[in-house]
């Protein structure tokens, strides 16, 4: 519903006046707020005064639009040239609106009145407006403080936000720090480990420190030199004295005399346990560790090369506790060494030279182990009885070294006191058995007797579970004595050897050998007693004949061409002669060696030792 319009004439400022007073009451009357109210008239004073500037009479229009259920009421102002039809088309935005919650009763010039009474009515919604400001204020001064201390909040939350960030960069650091410490404290651990086994792993001095330097070389150091304290002494033993050092450092020299590890630099190492001093003449750019290399007693002094410009502190104490173990390592290696030395010196102290017997020749070989401690236990002995026979005997004792080595001798002593009496292979055995089983209850020992007869064309012999002995004849065939062996001398139970008879006429050939000779890891032993078959049926009549010293070196090189053993071997070829007594005198004869192959050379009536110089080959 549209109230009627009402045209106000506009050509002055107090017609501008009244209109503008007009407008205000009808927006007063319907109850426009004070604040829409002020908008309102602001602008229509404003379009107002551009009229008025312009010069000419111009018309105002009030219409009032009285609200309806669905829509809310509204003034409508607009302004045109007096006269004209319609709005003025040099405005942009002819219509001014002010909204109208109620229903206004006035109508036309009904609402003008006063000046005075239109100004009192602006102050009273200037008021209003500025009620309104005062409360905006409030609301506004209110969300600043609000907004003041949020900002202080939120300055505060970053605050702490930045400091937990940098704690957890903090933490993160220290972790992958932590991280870092513990994969190289885990790989420094896991090479001390490798190193030791790989070190403790040999008994030889020259490999110890061989094994070091390929160690240490060029990630722990750049250099490495040993210098070994009592070196005549190791020297005597035949070990070579690789890494020896001409000069020793000043390092060096301080670390022996002080049982201390010595750092020797241009600038404090500060390394766990370890003294500084001044930088060494025999390396000025590079820092040098000497490290005391210490068993019971101070064996030498390690000296490291640093492979950079400084030692990193927990690879010093790795190498300090490497240098110990090297020290119990070659402690360990010289112990071994005196005893196998000594095990040896026994063993050769106790081999027979063999006796001239008619119509027989013997020949014998005993080889030590080239790496290990075993040695000691291995024996042959060939001795006439009372009765003219001949007793070729060959044995081994379980365990080896110096002990295995004493009950050799004692039962090498024991088997000759029993043969005095004339008694049988199978005899002598039965009594060794009983008297191992008593004096050495926790030793076993194995044995081959063969006693041979001037004359008889045969062989009478007893095993106590020894490797059977190898027959050669005149023509060449050869076999094995397989009857069933004995038990072992000393085991716990009584036994009785019985004697057997092998045929063994004029030509032929008997081996005694021990198991060292035909045995090989992983392979047994009867694939190395058909190879003894096999080198001993290569052999010639003539050639047995001739030169059996020979001969006995010509069997043993295809069955030890590798020169590598970890077990004794004992060897003693007996050959009965084909021509008669007679034609034979001065033939008869005997022949021992204790040697090593490939360097097998004979001797006749004395005992030989062709061991390598330089001690003993490590085992691969």
């Amino acid at each position: 519903m549209t109230a009627p319009t009402g045209v106000w004439k506009v050509a002055s400022v107090a017609e501008a006046a009244r209109a503008r007073a007009a407008a205000g009451r009808i927006a007063a009357d319907g109850g426009a707020p004070a604040l829409e109210q002020a908008r309102f008239l602001t602008a229509l004073t404003a379009r107002l005064r551009h009229c008025l500037s312009l010069g000419e009479d111009w018309e105002l229009r009030l219409q009032v639009r009285q609200p309806t259920p669905g829509q809310a009421g509204r003034l409508e102002a607009s302004l045109r040239p007096a006269g004209s039809g319609g709005p003025d088309p040099r405005d942009e935005t002819p219509l001014l609106t002010c909204a109208l919650p109620h229903r206004t009763v006035r109508e036309g010039r009904r609402v003008a009145g006063s000046l005075p009474e239109a100004l009192l009515r602006a102050d009273e919604t200037t008021a209003e407006v500025l009620g309104l400001l005062d409360e905006q204020e409030s609301l506004v001064r209110l969300h600043r403080e609000e907004l003041h201390h949020t900002n202080q909040g939120v300055l505060a939350l970053h605050a702490d936000l930045e400091a937990a960030a940098r704690a957890q960069r903090e933490l993160l650091e220290a972790e992958r720090t932590a991280r870092v410490e513990a994969e190289k404290a885990r790989r420094l651990l896991s090479f001390l480990g490798d190193a030791s086994a790989a070190i403790t792993s040999s008994l030889s001095h020259t490999a110890i420190l061989r094994r070091l330097s390929d160690l240490l070389v060029p990630e722990y150091a750049e250099r490495v030199d040993v210098w070994l304290f009592d070196e005549e002494e190791y020297e005597e033993h035949g070990e070579e004295r690789a890494h020896r050092v001409g000069e020793h450092s000043a390092a060096a020299v301080t670390a022996a005399r002080t049982g201390r590890p010595q750092h020797a630099a241009d600038h404090p190492g500060n390394l766990p346990g370890v003294d500084d001093l001044p930088p060494s003449a025999l390396s000025p750019r590079r820092p040098l560790l000497a490290i005391p290399l210490v068993a019971q007693r101070l064996l030498g002094v390690l000296t490291l090369t640093a492979p950079a410009p400084r030692f990193d502190e927990d690879t010093s104490v790795m190498l300090v506790e490497l240098a110990r173990r090297v020290g119990v390592a070659l402690d360990h290696a010289h112990r071994y060494q005196q005893s196998r030395n000594t095990a040896e010196a026994l063993q050769r102290a106790q081999l027979t030279d063999l006796p001239d017997a008619p119509g027989l020749l013997l020949a014998a070989r005993y080889l030590p182990a080239t790496w290990g401690m075993n040695i000691g236990g291995d024996w042959y002995d060939a001795f006439l009885q009372p009765d003219g026979s001949l007793l070729a005997v060959i044995g081994d004792v379980t365990g080896h070294g110096l002990h295995a080595a004493v009950v050799m001798g004692q039962l090498r002593t024991a088997l000759r006191a029993y043969a005095v009496e004339n008694a049988t292979p199978g005899e002598i055995l039965t009594r060794l058995h009983r008297m191992l089983g008593h004096l050495q209850p926790d030793l076993y020992a194995t044995a081959l007797i063969a006693r041979f007869r001037p004359g008889e064309p045969e062989v009478l012999w007893a095993s106590a579970g020894h490797p059977p002995a190898v027959v050669r004849s005149a023509d060449g065939t050869v076999r094995v004595l397989d009857a069933k062996p004995g038990v072992m001398l000393g085991i716990p139970l009584p036994y009785v050897y019985t004697d057997n008879r092998a045929e063994l006429p004029a030509g032929s050939s008997l081996v005694l050998y021990t198991d060292g000779l035909v045995e090989r890891r992983g392979q047994g032993i009867d694939p190395g007693i058909g190879r003894l078959a096999r080198a001993l049926a290569a052999l010639h009549t003539p050639e047995l004949e001739q030169d059996l010293d020979a001969a006995a070196d010509a069997l043993l090189k295809p069955l030890l061409h590798d020169s590598e053993r970890d077990d004794d071997v004992c060897v003693l070829l007996c050959h009965t002669l084909l021509s008669g007594p007679q034609e034979q005198h001065g033939k008869s004869g005997r022949s021992s060696s204790v040697s090593s192959p490939p360097d097998i050379r004979s001797a006749r009536g004395s005992v030989k030792d062709t061991r390598r110089e330089g001690g003993l080959r490590e085992r691969p």
